[in-house]
């Protein structure tokens, strides 16, 4: 559905430019949910543009749907696309359906207003304009028009941003559902909740490339795991096995409190509890658990990398 290869997209020219892509390769085939994260700054919702066909990349090529450059051949893939941007641009004295009947004139084959409302969970507020909605509100009438064409490729940047907890399991529902109707999704995201509840694979971007790339368990599994206890008093950590005995890769101590960082999290578990077990010593506060995706994210953004010029 998306391929890019060695995409480069640079803003300015001279000494005042600056390249926010920088050569990275994509590939989401048809029917998946592709997440796209990144720090701050990153190039996330530089490189959404591109695929989007909003501009052409500096350098490097896009292709949607088989073959088709979504900026030179825009007439051809928008229609095939639904967009929903950070934030959308609503007229504020518009109701909602006023705003769907609007967009729906200029849409090929939509969907019922009827259906748009219902399946975003809006048809109770219909008669109320754009400027009396809330933040969450607005971005479920987003998503209502970015889908009311029952698109084939779908780009969400940001679609839960201002929702309550309960709207954005709603909108995950909804995302689901779509894809489950053979629609395939690309959406970018802080919430690294949301990426790992919705996506098949992702990629993290930093500092305009990409960083980390496949499912949500392969990446964790590229971070090690982590044990955490309490000795008991009047037993220093130094009295626990060697590190290469534990399996360990590090040990923190901290007085009495304990934390071992390993690759093999079985391994290094039934080792420390053998050795518990034979000094007889209980392990208070004792925890174990995998890498989660936040602690992926966070080793990719404290990451210090060289910025190569175009």
């Amino acid at each position: 559905m998306i391929e890019a290869t060695d995409l480069w997209r640079r803003y300015g020219t001279g000494s005042d430019g600056y390249m926010a892509v920088r050569g990275i390769d994509l590939a989401v085939p048809a029917g998946r949910v592709f997440a796209l994260l990144g720090t701050n700054g990153a190039g996330k919702t530089s490189t959404l543009e591109l695929l989007e066909g909003l501009a052409p990349p500096t350098k490097g090529s896009i292709r949607l749907f088989g073959g088709q450059d979504p900026y030179r051949q825009r007439r051809a893939t928008r229609r095939r696309m639904g967009i929903m941007l950070q934030q959308g641009g609503f007229s504020r004295d518009l109701t909602i359906t006023e705003t769907l009947r609007m967009w729906s004139a200029c849409t090929t084959n939509p969907r019922p207003i009827d259906e748009a409302l219902s399946m975003v969970g809006l048809g109770h507020r219909a008669a109320v304009t754009v400027k009396n909605l809330s933040g969450g509100e607005r971005r479920r009438l987003d998503l209502a028009l970015t889908t009311l064409s029952r698109p084939e490729l779908i780009f969400l940047d940001e679609p839960t941003t201002g929702m309550d907890p309960e709207g954005r399991h709603d909108t995950w529902k909804i995302i689901k559902e779509l894809n489950q109707q053979g629609a395939t999704v690309v959406v970018t995201t802080h919430y690294l909740e949301e990426a790992e509840q919705l996506a098949d694979r992702l990629a993290i971007m930093h500092q305009g490339r990409i960083a980390a790339t496949g499912t949500v368990g392969s990446i964790v599994a590229a971070h090690p795991s982590t044990l955490s206890f309490r000795l008991p008093q009047g037993v220093p950590a130094h009295q626990l096995p060697a590190a290469e005995t534990l399996h360990a890769t590090a040990v923190d101590d901290s007085g009495s409190r304990v934390q071992l960082h390993t690759q093999d999290l079985q391994v290094t578990t039934f080792q420390l509890l053998s050795w518990a077990n034979a000094q007889r010593i209980r392990l208070d506060e004792f925890n174990a658990r995998s890498a989660s995706l936040e602690e992926a994210f966070l080793h990719i953004a404290r990451a210090s990398e060289t910025e190569p010029q175009l």
